[in-house]
């Protein structure tokens, strides 16, 4: 799949599934100073030959939203099940990760595979095959879900809003105030960048949120160095920045707002 290179560097907007939403300041665990979230998007093979090593070298958690139809997911199962075994989340990103058509730059989306033409019952099947699928992965019942390309509209509604409830965490649809969080999806970032956005985002003491495609290689790509360099970062801060899996991060908000 080929992407159109575009601006991906997001200040998101908070879609709010319900009227609840944390206000003030987030007591983050360890009193860190903001909460960090790493993922991963596609089931790309440079992902399992050069972040997953770096990862493991600085002890750092992150997320995995693989497309589930990728041959790249069939073809390294085994080590897909060991990712999740180490402690990594394995997140639904769908079957088949539809994009809308109609949006600028989208001529790569194919009309097959067009969410502005798909329904809502079409899509709960879709993200509960996807979570069925991850289940015999990992054997874990507890996902979150980052939207392909972030898009949420149906032909018939917003599905993040409608099955929002299958999921404990959505990305771009965290229940706090829309300045606490950030999210950038790198394309050519060196390591300074990432860093400086990090640092950047942080004195808000929300989520910073960073969306990784290929790492030294495929679309999207950060150089490996670039990479290395923000884990070091965040590894020699744990106690400045909360870095885990989205679904932690996802818990601990959830917690807080009861």
């Amino acid at each position: 799949m080929s992407f159109r290179r575009s601006i991906f560097v997001l200040s998101l907007f908070s879609f709010v599934l319900s009227a609840a939403v944390h206000a003030g300041p987030i007591n983050w665990p360890g009193k860190a100073k903001a909460a960090v979230s790493l993922s991963y998007d596609d089931a790309l093979h440079s992902q399992l030959d050069n972040a997953v090593p770096a990862l493991t070298k600085y002890g750092i958690k992150v997320s995995f939203y693989p497309i589930l139809s990728s041959p790249v997911v069939v073809e390294r199962m085994t080590e897909w099940r060991k990712l999740a075994a180490d402690g990594h989340e394995l997140g639904n990103h769908t079957l088949f990760h539809s994009c809308a058509k109609s949006k600028p730059g989208r001529d790569w989306v194919p009309a097959y595979n067009d969410l502005d033409k798909k329904v809502m019952g079409q899509m709960r099947d879709e993200l509960l095959t996807a979570n069925a699928f991850l289940h015999a992965l990992d054997g874990k019942t507890e996902r979150t879900l980052t939207p392909p390309c972030l898009d949420w509209e149906l032909a018939d509604g917003n599905y993040v809003e409608n099955l929002g409830n299958l999921f404990v965490g959505v990305k771009g649809a965290e229940k706090i105030a829309a300045e606490q969080t950030a999210l950038l999806m790198p394309d050519g970032h060196s390591g300074k960048q990432l860093i400086d956005f990090v640092k950047k985002s942080a004195q808000k003491g929300g989520l910073v949120q960073v969306i990784f495609h290929g790492v030294g290689g495929d679309h999207l790509s950060v150089s490996k160095e670039a990479h290395e360099e923000l884990l070091r970062f965040l590894a020699e801060n744990r106690t400045v920045y909360w870095t885990d899996t989205y679904l932690n991060i996802s818990k601990h908000l959830a917690a807080g707002s009861k």
